[in-house]
This record gives structure tokens, sequence and C-alpha cells, in this order.
């Protein structure tokens, strides 16, 4: 049971003060009958609310997907930089979104934001291995041995080892395309790979995060919330 104006609050698109004054100007119904006192309390999944003659669809998480662009910082808040929390349209915007896995600051792709701490635990536990695919554009052309030591796992400048990936070369010659599969994921891992196999990254861009696929119709800095389906993909 949740109070009136905190359940309808809590799904983004309106402050709290806001929606006192929309209940209590009697524009807000419950199960078909007007509810003027905002501290009447309901069960948000079973019952029908409408605020301005709009229902409102209730939901206790929300799970959304971004195409990063560059230069944004991938956290919830920063006082001087953009952030993708800031990215959002107005009406996805809700109170203790978070991005559920890093990117870059210059590096692009799927970043996943949501306020469920318990599914991003379970995206980044590094015990669950969840596959990453990456796409990386690099400065130098890349060879069978680069490939073979991502497989058997790079062993980074500061001593850290990490785990076997896959490198999949997609085009070869002076700025070769290729794609990174990894199931962690370290501060500036993937640069920090190719740096000890002395090849710089000039583009980086996330593909998927286990069976979540960024969408291909979203252009760099739009954003959409998960299909039932995707959700359910993230269920690992």
């Amino acid at each position: 049971m949740q109070r009136l104006d905190k359940l309808i609050a809590s799904q983004g698109t309106r402050s709290r003060s806001e929606t006192v004054r929309l209940i209590r100007s009697g524009q807000v119904t419950v199960n078909g009958a007007v509810c003027r006192d905002p501290a009447a309390k309901y069960d948000a999944d079973t019952c029908r609310v409408t605020v301005a003659g709009e229902p409102l669809c209730y939901r206790q998480f929300v799970y959304i997907m971004m195409n990063k662009p560059a230069g944004v910082l991938c956290v919830s808040r920063d006082p001087k930089v953009r952030t993708v929390v800031d990215l959002l349209p107005e009406s996805m915007k809700r109170k203790n979104l978070f991005p559920a896995g890093r990117l870059d600051k210059d590096t692009v792709g799927l970043v996943l934001l949501t306020d469920d701490g318990d599914l991003a635990h379970r995206i980044l536990a590094p015990k669950r291995g969840i596959l990453k695919r990456y796409q990386v554009r690099l400065d130098a052309s890349l060879t069978e041995e680069h490939c073979r030591a991502f497989a058997e796992g790079i062993t980074l400048a500061d001593g850290t080892r990490c785990r076997p990936a896959k490198l999949i070369v997609l085009e070869n010659g002076e700025q070769p395309l290729a794609e990174v599969r990894i199931t962690e994921g370290r501060y500036h891992q993937i640069k920090r790979m190719f740096g000890v196999l002395d090849r710089g990254v000039v583009w980086l861009k996330r593909i998927s995060i286990g069976n979540v696929v960024l969408d291909p119709s979203l252009a760099e800095g739009e954003s959409r919330l998960l299909t039932d389906q995707e959700y359910e993909s993230l269920h690992f």
C-alpha cells in the first residue's frame, strides 16, 4: 500500500507538489472514483489510477536502453558535465535512476539505466560472467597473435589478470575494426588490454549486454524503455 501522491510522483513525470495539487483539484481518479486525499493509500499493483484523464501505467522500477553519445558522463549526476540521466526525456526521468555499468566519457553505445539495484547487481557481478560485446577501431593492424592473447587472458600493465576474452577482426588494415567480447568490466579495460599489445583505441562502442542488443533505430542520445522480452532476458 502506498500514499496516492507518492504512487503517482514515483513514476517521474510529475513532482510531488504538482501531484498533490492535481489530487486536491479532483483531477485524479482511483478505480473510477475521484480521490481528493493525497494521503489515501492504495495497492499500486491492483488499483486503476487516472491523472488528468490519462491512465497511469505504474511500474515499480524502470528499465531504459540508451545509445550513449561521446562526451557524456555515464553517471547519475554531475554539476558541470552532461550525464546520461540528463539526456533522458522528462517522461522517463524518475528519482534514483543510475546507469547499470558505466562507459568511458568518449565511449558510445548501449547503456542500461534503472532504479532497480538488484538487477544492476546481477548485471555487474563478476561471478555471473555476463557477456558484453563491443566494436572497436584501432590505430594499427591486428594479427592472429593478438586474437590468441585475448583468448589466453591478458595481464594489464598493473599486473591485473583479465579473464579470457574473444577478439574478432571484422575489417583489417591500418585502422582495423574488431569485435571484443568480455565477461567483466574493469576500469578502461578494453583500452588497457589493447595498450598491452601496443595498439591504441580510436573509437569504441558497446553493442550488447547479455541478450540485450542496442536497438539500431536509436540515434546517439536517444533512449527507450526495454521491451518485456528484453527485461525478461536480464534475469540471468
